[in-house]
């Protein structure tokens, strides 16, 4: 474990990785370049504002908001003002939110989610509990004692359950459309679509076909609605269950890609390149299949 004051890192001992991290900071410096880490990141905005770039979107921020990101996902915070803040980092082979999505249920809500912006505002009774939590995983942090490993993911789920839950209350709250607007409607058949037909229709005219809705039309609902294009959720919604393949199984790339409406190998693992800026494999490699590899405090 190292500890630079503000900033307290779990190492995992075979591979000399990040497994667990939790930094506080007063400044933009951590994150004022593109990142693209092979680990989930959660960070909490206590002071400050600015400008979100991530994925194919920018996005403004304020102070009390709490922003995740999951492995390789692109993303960079402008500020003209100094920013204050947590982050909490950790390693799927720490804690996997695919392997524990029926406790925390986070995968879709504050991770891995192409139709909402990758943030949720805190508010005063949340702020309160993640900041407890901050407080005592930084107090776990230099213990070697027993069951470290256990205590510190138990930290973790209760930080997550919470925001997910926070998330899920303002998206409901949100989702109160006049009747007479139908776009909501389209949204929701857009999205709807893209779940059951990503995996064999590729292109932004196949939905609008679906839709029955002209393809210039749709596109200007979901710029609007999304902030995206229609062939950025697609692609999106392709990479996620792809990173869930390349995570969860042994399957081999070509598989995958044929499950993924993709005959040709080379073809997807250069699409899923572009998108995620590493290739299938040495996603799966820094990512991980399975490992169970024991962590300790260095």
């Amino acid at each position: 474990m190292t500890d630079q004051s503000n900033t307290f890192t779990l190492v995992d001992p075979v591979k000399g990785n990040l497994a667990f991290k939790i930094i506080s900071f007063d400044d933009n410096s951590y994150f004022d370049h593109l990142q693209r880490n092979n680990y989930f990141s959660v960070i909490w905005i206590k002071e400050g504002s600015g400008k979100l770039k991530s994925d194919f979107s920018v996005y403004n921020f304020e102070q009390d908001t709490l922003l995740a990101f999951a492995p390789y996902q692109p993303f960079m915070l402008s500020t003209d003002k100094p920013i204050k803040g947590t982050a909490i980092q950790f390693h799927p082979d720490f804690f996997c939110i695919h392997k524990h999505h029926k406790e925390v249920s986070c995968s879709g809500v504050l991770f891995n989610n192409i139709y909402n912006p990758p943030y949720v505002k805190v508010d005063a009774a949340s702020a309160a509990t993640f900041g407890l939590i901050e407080n005592q995983i930084k107090v776990e942090m230099p213990n070697q004692g027993l069951a470290q490993y256990e205590i510190l993911v138990s930290y973790l789920k209760i930080f997550l359950i919470t925001a997910s839950r926070l998330k899920t209350e303002q998206q409901a709250a949100a989702r109160m459309p006049d009747e007479a607007d139908k776009e909501p409607f389209i949204l929701q058949n857009l999205k709807e679509s893209i779940e059951e037909h990503y995996k064999t229709k590729h292109s932004a005219s196949e939905y609008a076909n679906l839709l029955n809705i002209s393809a210039k039309a749709l596109a200007r609902i979901t710029k609007t609605h999304f902030n995206k294009t229609i062939s950025n959720l697609i692609a999106e919604r392709i990479i996620i269950e792809a990173k869930r393949e390349l995570y969860l199984t042994n399957k081999p790339v070509k598989e995958i890609a044929w499950e993924l409406g993709y005959e040709d190998e080379y073809y997807f693992s250069r699409f899923f390149k572009t998108n995620a800026d590493v290739s299938p494999q040495l996603y799966r490699d820094s990512v991980g299949f399975n490992r169970e590899a024991d962590l300790a405090i260095n």
